[in-house]
């Protein structure tokens, strides 16, 4: 079942033209009641003037901060200015990008929204991002104007400095006054409007955003998706599983340049018309635990690194608005899960998703969580664990995770788009293994799973067995090149405080490997690192570790 096609909006077609040719793309799937669509279709129109103008949530919280709250009808208001800015100041037409780089506020979001409405496509970028990464992204977007939070300017000046093609760029503000700059500011240029703004008339097929993997192969892409997408999102994993309430108050600390942020910090709470709080300085994770408390948060978005160092703090303070704790993004391990559950008596909500497919298609809530699992496949999406000829393989049988739904991946430019697409399903890159009942068990990205002397050892397996340790805080297990077992795996520890990295540590965190798992699992090399590295929205960077290991066997 495919959704009818609507004339393209977009009269700039640099990304339409981009997209790889049509039989590189995946299934897509919409056989659910909730994911009939019309041909046209404008996500912003449809998530927040509908909110304000059919479903009579225009007085109700949208976007909080310490600073200010705005309901849906003054939301709306700011959206529609920052539009008329971007169309008639700016003279942008359908389909060009803008580059929106910021942190997490209620600027940022309310400027992604605005892009979107005016049938603009969206690229956010990571505040983190430094010049050449910025240009890796520029060159590869062509932007026709840049949005930026005035304290991350400096980068971005650079990278177009470099770039040698000047970009226009229009500062917002989001705290405290910067220091000066020669651009544009959006609050001025936005405050000259105030007549509503019509949506752009798009295609339900027209692009939305652009949005560049997190680099945790070291290599983003830029994957594409629709209006429909993002709406089809709404309709799956936050109905089925999230099940969010207008009243809720959701908080967390994905980036809204990452679509596990995006969608959960501002795409989702909107289809819910609910509310999302922006805090004004970087969260720690005491400082998360004491803001949750204070604002009354009910719904939590984080990392499971997050989650672990949260922990200690939430059982010493206590969360008593807190009502579900969602984790993506990497490997959940069950000691997270269970020493989260100890401290508030939360289940988390566990899910994989993927840049390409948008947000979350595997996952389960609580009462329906499994031990061990991340969960069942997200209704609306299809999921089976296949060989290297996509043939699926018996349950409990280790292979790579296909997916098909009404998502998919679909890259700018990108001959790796036949790496992640094949016979029409979509191959995330992770081993897992399916149980009798459905049940899907991550065992590690495909290029993570370690083959030492003829067995296949997943490294999150190991990783989770060392956190059951009380002396490791976080860990990285990977396998390092060695020319009689072919590999051997090796961990690398972060140790909690009054913890001391020596031999006799080694020996302990081996002995209770071996204890817990079959004693061929061990890590065979133990190194201590002060800090793992890791991408700007969480995720661990194996492929650094991996890097490490084999430069020390060289």
């Amino acid at each position: 079942m495919s959704v009818a096609s609507a004339p393209s909006a977009q009269t700039d077609r640099y990304v339409h033209d981009r997209l790889p040719p049509q039989e590189q793309w995946p299934q897509l799937v919409y056989d659910l009641p909730e994911l009939q669509f019309p041909p046209q279709l404008n996500l912003v129109e449809r998530l927040l003037d509908e909110a304000v103008h059919h479903k009579g949530w225009g007085a109700q919280p949208m976007l909080r901060s310490d600073e200010r709250t705005l309901t849906y009808e003054q939301a709306l208001v700011e959206v529609d200015r920052i539009a008329h800015v971007l169309t008639q100041h700016y003279r942008l037409q359908p389909g060009n990008r803008v580059l929106l780089r910021g942190g997490n506020s209620i600027t940022m979001a309310l400027t992604w929204l605005a892009v979107v409405k005016a049938g603009l496509i969206a690229v956010a970028t990571m505040p983190l991002l430094r010049a050449k990464e910025l240009g890796e992204i520029m060159a590869k977007a062509q932007p026709s104007l840049a949005l930026c939070d005035a304290h991350l300017l400096d980068e971005l000046d650079r990278a177009i400095a470099e770039s040698g093609c000047p970009l226009p760029v229009t500062v917002f503000h989001t705290h405290d006054t910067p220091a000066p700059h020669p651009h544009a500011s959006l609050d001025v240029l936005a405050s000259t409007y105030t007549a509503p703004f019509q949506a752009c008339p798009t295609a339900a097929t027209d692009i939305a955003l652009l949005a560049f993997t997190s680099g945790t192969t070291g290599k983003p892409k830029a994957a594409v998706h629709t209006h429909l997408d993002v709406l089809a999102s709404c309709e799956t994993w936050p109905r089925h599983v999230l099940k969010l309430r207008s009243s809720d108050i959701v908080a967390g600390s994905p980036p809204l340049a990452f679509t596990f942020g995006l969608g959960g910090l501002l795409i989702f709470t909107l289809w819910a018309g609910a509310s999302v709080y922006f805090p004004s300085v970087p969260y720690t994770p005491e400082v998360m635990v004491q803001t949750m408390a204070r604002v009354g948060v009910t719904v939590c978005y984080t990392a499971p690194t997050f989650y672990r160092q949260m922990a200690p703090f939430a059982k010493q303070h206590g969360l008593p608005s807190l009502c579900k704790s969602v984790s993506a993004g990497e490997s959940l391990p069950d000691a997270t899960r269970q020493l989260w559950k100890d401290a508030t008596g939360i289940e988390i909500i566990d899910g994989i998703g993927a840049t390409e497919m948008f947000h979350i298609f595997i996952s389960s809530a609580s009462p329906d969580v499994r031990r061990g699992a991340i969960g069942k496949v997200v209704p609306g999406y299809q999921a089976k664990v296949v060989d290297e000829e996509g043939r699926e393989v018996p349950r409990g049988t280790v292979g790579k995770l296909a997916v098909i739904g009404p998502t998919g991946c679909r890259y700018m430019d990108d001959a790796r788009q036949t790496q992640y697409v094949r016979q029409g399903w979509n191959h995330p890159g992770d081993a897992f293994v399916q149980d009798a009942d459905g049940y899907f068990f991550y065992q590690a990205r495909t290029d993570d799973m370690i083959i030492t002397a003829g067995y296949n050892v997943g490294g999150p397996e190991v990783e989770d067995a060392l956190l059951k340790h009380p002396a490791v805080a976080e860990c990285g297990v990977v396998g390092k090149p060695d020319p009689e077992r072919g590999m051997i795996i090796k961990a690398y520890c972060v140790l909690k405080p009054g913890h001391t990295g020596d031999a006799q540590l080694v020996k302990a965190l081996q002995d209770h490997v071996k204890h817990i798992l079959a004693p061929y699992k061990y890590p065979r090399e133990i190194e201590f690192l002060p800090a793992l590295p890791r991408t700007e929205t969480g995720k661990l960077q194996r492929f650094v570790l991996r890097q490490r290991a084999a430069q020390s066997s060289s």
